[in-house]
């Protein structure tokens, strides 16, 4: 019920949009009412637990009372055994009710149980990798190679299938396709979020899978579609992509996002308070934060999967130039349905089903009239 009543408070304005809160609060009153019989159930019969063991108990102090004058009349024990019988049975009965006053705590902690053993079950990632590659990060100028890799989340789907391509170093690639195509399937292997049912990615002829995990993400930057802000001042959510920058190097990457200007407005500027949900600031302007939080990392390689997807066209141009000029000599990856924007990447890798189906730049992908052509002229087309 506390999950259900999170939902709806995090989606209020959708629950509101779509006139559902009568629907809303029928369903929560179902679940209350579930819950309220099971919890007083349960209260009642922890409760109702201590008074039968002691009524118990009291029946067996009558039992040895009656059975201990009968016996003593006839002379078969002493009139001291009575009392130390009883003391018997105080000492015997006394543990099984202090179990029965926490039974109900153990019904609890044995259900918590089952859902924290499931999660230690499950198979651990490998920190370390058998065979640890012998070039350090530092030293990687990000080329990088997929070799026949093939994936799927569930071994029996394969949803990359004998995927193959070179980026040189420095090389701007974009990844278009439809929706469902694996162009953030990809990206995620970039980053080892998941490992290949086979084939290899490699950078600088190195396989991914030779380095840890803290290696691999060392390497990439990454800016997703799906924003994340935590609650913290503005410069310590830019700060967050390298905690040892200054604070001029943090307003710098601010400019270079084209964010600087927004910041100034704001009350308390860089040190303005965001909340839990970064609720105080708009969507587009949250992903131009995040934008700045992966300029000032500078890694070797950026991703950019769909990053400017919240800002309007006219921002969204003046961020491809400012990055254009902060990856110059850098490898990126752009994923982007827009394909106005990707329109000057050094290779275009045109994804459909799990495979590349082309690759190329723009004007020798729009001289073979292919699939890419007809994305491109989709998304200017008029309707009449």
């Amino acid at each position: 019920m506390n999950g259900q009543v999170e939902e709806v408070f995090g989606g209020h304005t959708v629950v509101k949009a779509f006139n559902r809160e009568e629907a809303v609060i029928k369903t929560f009153s179902e679940s209350n009412r579930v819950l309220y019989t099971s919890a007083w159930k349960s209260q009642f019969l922890s409760g109702l637990m201590m008074p039968v063991m002691a009524f118990v108990g009291n029946l067996g102090y009558v039992a040895v009372t009656v059975s201990g004058a009968f016996f003593a009349a006839q002379g078969a024990i002493a009139i001291g055994d009575i009392p130390a019988f009883i003391m018997y049975i105080k000492q015997f009965t006394q543990p099984v009710q202090q179990i029965a006053q926490v039974a109900g705590m153990l019904q609890s902690t044995a259900a918590a149980a089952e859902r924290v053993f499931e999660f230690l079950e499950e198979p651990e990632e490998l920190a370390q990798p058998a065979h640890h590659a012998v070039r350090e990060v530092a030293q990687l100028a990000g080329d990088v190679r997929f070799e026949h890799v093939h994936f799927g989340y569930h071994p029996d789907k394969i949803i990359i299938q004998d995927f193959t391509a070179e980026v040189k170093q420095g090389q701007k690639v974009a990844i278009v396709g439809p929706t469902g195509a694996g162009k953030t399937t990809i990206v995620k292997l970039l980053m080892r979020f998941y490992d290949l049912n086979s084939g290899k990615i490699s950078v600088d002829d190195c396989d991914l899978s030779t380095f840890t995990r803290d290696e691999v993400r060392s390497i990439f930057g990454m800016v997703l579609q799906d924003t994340w802000l935590f609650k913290g001042t503005i410069m310590e959510n830019i700060r967050y992509g390298r905690l040892d920058a200054t604070d001029e190097e943090v307003i710098a990457a601010a400019k270079s996002a084209h964010v600087h200007n927004f910041i100034q407005t704001l009350p308390d500027g860089y040190q303005m308070e965001l909340n839990e949900d970064a609720t105080n600031v708009s969507q587009g302007q949250k992903q131009l934060l995040t934008i700045a939080r992966a300029i000032l990392a500078k890694n070797k390689i950026m991703i950019l999967d769909e990053a400017t997807s919240s800002v309007d066209t006219r921002t969204e141009i003046r961020i491809q130039k400012a990055m254009d000029n902060l990856l110059r000599g850098r490898t990126s990856f752009v994923i982007a349905h827009r394909l106005s924007t990707i329109r000057d990447a050094d290779l275009i890798l045109v994804m459909k089903d799990g495979d590349i189906i082309e690759q190329g730049n723009h004007e020798e992908l729009m001289q073979q009239g292919g699939f890419y052509c007809e994305l491109y002229n989709a998304q200017f087309d008029r309707v009449s």
